[in-house]
């Protein structure tokens, strides 16, 4: 499971203390060391990385992360995304080994021991910090749930457009969470064509 290393720490020790191997979230001085993923989560996550890296691609919109990236918030924040999405014009906040600021788009998977960190203390850290989407992928509940950042820097819930949750953040990111609960999921070279249209 993951587990919170007891005392507080800032950025710098964060980064000494976590190998690049492993995936871990600094989060209110706190570092949440994530437990290896299950067979399900990590197919789930290959195909969205797959999905997102082919739109992004496409598009030629900005640069994607995953896992292992740290995000640096502030002295006590910089948390891992299960994915993430930042603009080109933004770009100038990367730097050998840490992105200096928030990212643009943030995707969570839920684990079990992740459940409270991902709906609750990542919602409001990100929403804090500027990241204009946040997505959360829940195989547990088999749930899509998008929060998009309105004024006071407070998150609201967006409802799909017909089976689709839309990004206005990352341009043709879009999911039908019914293509995340198949067994087997789809392949990434079926669902692209419908996400990117006539662009391949």
């Amino acid at each position: 499971m993951n587990i919170p290393l007891a005392y507080r720490t800032d950025f710098d020790e964060f980064c000494v203390r976590i190998r690049s191997d492993q995936k871990a979230d600094l989060i209110g001085g706190v570092i949440y060391m994530a437990s290896p993923e299950n067979l399900h989560t990590n197919r789930l996550a290959k195909l969205l990385i797959m999905l997102m890296d082919g739109v992004i691609e496409a598009h030629a919109s900005g640069e994607f992360f995953y896992s292992r990236v740290a995000f640096r918030l502030d002295e006590e924040n910089a948390p891992e995304p299960d994915l993430a999405f930042v603009r080109t014009a933004r770009l100038g906040i990367l730097h050998e080994g840490y992105v200096g600021g928030a990212p643009d788009l943030a995707i969570e998977i839920v684990s079990p021991d992740s459940v409270e960190r991902d709906y609750v203390t990542k919602r409001d850290l990100y929403a804090r910090f500027g990241v204009e989407e946040y997505w959360i992928i829940d195989p547990l509940e088999e749930r899509v749930t998008l929060y998009r950042l309105g004024s006071g820097r407070k998150y609201r819930s967006i409802r799909p457009q017909g089976k689709r949750y839309v990004s206005r953040v990352l341009p043709g990111w879009a999911l039908d969470p019914t293509w995340l609960w198949q067994d087997p999921l789809p392949s990434a070279t079926t669902l692209l064509p419908e996400l990117l249209g006539d662009e391949k």
